[in-house]
């Protein structure tokens, strides 16, 4: 590979790291304060309405999420290889093509909000502030698709960091505003949705001004609209919306399966337990998001031994990554929720426990999507992930029904169906792909499920000789945990090559100090 690309994706890959652990912990912060603080002001049932109507939102964009997928592979290699006019022809065709396919989407939105109060339940007297809701999380959310067309520029380029600026005003402007409106005219659903429409808009404007300034190469205009192109990546992009729509059925049907089958009330204590779930979700995206532009420049560069030695490190390395986080929280899990939302919630311990667990070793093979998309191989990954999404809707059913388990069935399906996809079937695909055997990817998996569970197991441990919860007592535990565990995993968890290549991604002044 050339020294050139060598040393310019090694002095970025520290400024995405420092950016996605920047966006990482907000996230995590505003996360922890934001669910009691609505459970306080809008009660619990009414509380689960807010993850509800995101992942209904979140069925209404596939299509343009999905496109916005394929549109990453192919702007990324037009621009890496330097060939603007197809880049431009690229651009546009997405631009035009995403517009009035969000046109059309306008009335889907609209009669979604509207029978969303007849279709799930909503506490009573609701009913508007819960329409209100849905049409603007909707909204924002296919605004903030439309403005991937820009985003996408500062991903080909490697700018995460940019990214991340982008999603953090979006979240910023987002949560600032509920507090701001809930503190003046007091809480209800319809200003959530406002404050979501206001931060989609903010941060697509920002995301505009950025990708002109990172990109200035690509123009807006209708001649670059490419009928050739919409079909290279309509045929991409279709096999991804049969992928997503999978990936909305294994990661988004279990809160809608549990409202329709048990209440909202059980609803808002499910979405309590599931918060600590999608904070590990949001972990794994956050690492493994540095690693794909790499991924797909590699594949753009035709460097494949690298590409091998990339992605094999970076599952061992979320893995190892996500058992921290995990481990925590399945050790101090009834701690946890006493010191977050109260001890009447504690007893939710065992169901955040099985949301959270299997995560730090199911959500490690995330690079490894990426390489499918790069070498534009979607389509058996596509069937595969909406069948077993189809599976995973018909357990969560079944199980609760058959076994009278309630929510914890709909859990247990979604840890099944997951594992049977993440540990088994992602790794024999790739590794395929790449003509490697496929236990060179099962080896990368086991640093990280042995690490959950003696993280986990020395959390409890530390939680049975201390039972009184509070929140100094949990940061100390956890501070002397991740002091300890980062020592093992520096010292013994990496080879020889995945040091050098560690140490190849720290800036100059850390690569320094980690030779001394």
């Amino acid at each position: 590979m050339p020294t050139e690309t060598n040393q310019r994706f090694a002095a970025q890959f520290p400024r995405n790291l420092a950016a996605n652990i920047a966006y990482f912990l907000v996230n995590i912060v505003i996360g922890v304060l934001l669910v009691p603080y609505f459970v306080s002001t809008l009660g619990v049932a009414a509380y689960g309405l807010i993850p509800l109507a995101t992942s209904i939102t979140g069925y209404v964009a596939i299509v343009v999420q999905s496109l916005n997928t394929a549109v990453s592979r192919f702007l990324t290699v037009d621009l890496q290889r330097e060939d603007y006019t197809a880049a431009n022809r690229t651009f546009n065709t997405a631009l035009f093509a995403f517009s009035a396919i969000l046109l059309l989407m306008v009335p889907v939105v609209v009669a979604v909000a509207y029978f969303a109060p007849a279709i799930f339940n909503v506490p009573a007297g609701q009913e508007t502030g819960a329409i209100l809701l849905f049409l603007g999380v909707s909204a924002a959310l296919l605004i903030r698709s439309w403005s991937g067309n820009f985003t996408v520029q500062l991903f080909a380029y490697n700018r995460l960091d940019l990214q991340n600026l982008v999603n953090l005003t979006n979240i910023v402007v987002q949560v600032g505003l509920i507090v701001l409106l809930f503190t003046l005219l007091g809480p209800d659903l319809a200003l959530i949705g406002g404050a979501y429409l206001a931060g989609a808009v903010v941060a697509s404007g920002v995301s505009i001004v950025l990708a002109h300034r990172i990109c200035p190469y690509l123009r807006i205009s209708k001649r670059s609209f490419d009928r050739t192109k919409l079909k290279d990546i309509g045929g991409m992009g279709g096999w991804v919306v049969v992928d997503q729509m999978g990936h909305l059925l294994l990661f988004q049907i279990d809160l809608i399966v549990v409202n329709l089958l048990f209440g909202a009330t059980l609803a808002g204590e499910y979405a309590i337990a599931l918060q600590w779930g999608l904070l590990m979700l949001a972990i794994a995206g956050t690492v493994a998001s540095v690693f794909t532009p790499t991924i797909l420049t590699y594949y753009a560069l035709k460097q494949t031994e690298t590409l091998i030695t990339i992605t094999r490190s970076a599952v061992k390395f979320i893995g190892l990554t996500m058992a921290l986080p995990a481990g925590l929280i399945c050790g101090f899990a009834p701690q946890l929720l006493t010191v977050w939302v109260g001890a009447e919630h504690a007893n939710l311990a065992p169901l955040m426990v099985l949301l959270t667990a299997h995560l730090a070793v199911n959500m490690s093979v995330q690079p490894l999507f990426a390489v499918n998309v790069a070498h534009n191989k979607v389509r058996i990954p596509g069937i595969v992930t909406t069948l077993l999404g189809i599976a995973n809707l018909i357990l969560a059913i079944a199980i609760p029904l058959v076994t009278g388990w309630g929510y914890y069935g709909v859990a247990v399906a979604g840890v099944l169906i997951l594992t049977f996809r993440h540990t088994l079937f992602i790794p024999w695909y790739v590794s395929r792909l790449l003509n490697i055997r496929m236990a060179v990817y099962l080896k990368s998996l086991v640093p990280g499920a042995l690490a959950v569970l003696f993280i986990g197991g020395a959390a409890a441990g530390i939680a049975i000789l201390n039972p009184l919860p509070s929140l100094f007592t949990l940061i100390i535990a956890g501070t002397v945990i991740m002091f300890v565990y980062g020592i093992v995993v520096l010292g013994f968890g990496l080879s020889p090559v995945e040091k050098q290549l560690f140490e190849s991604y720290l800036p100059q002044g850390w690569r320094k100090a980690w030779n001394d």
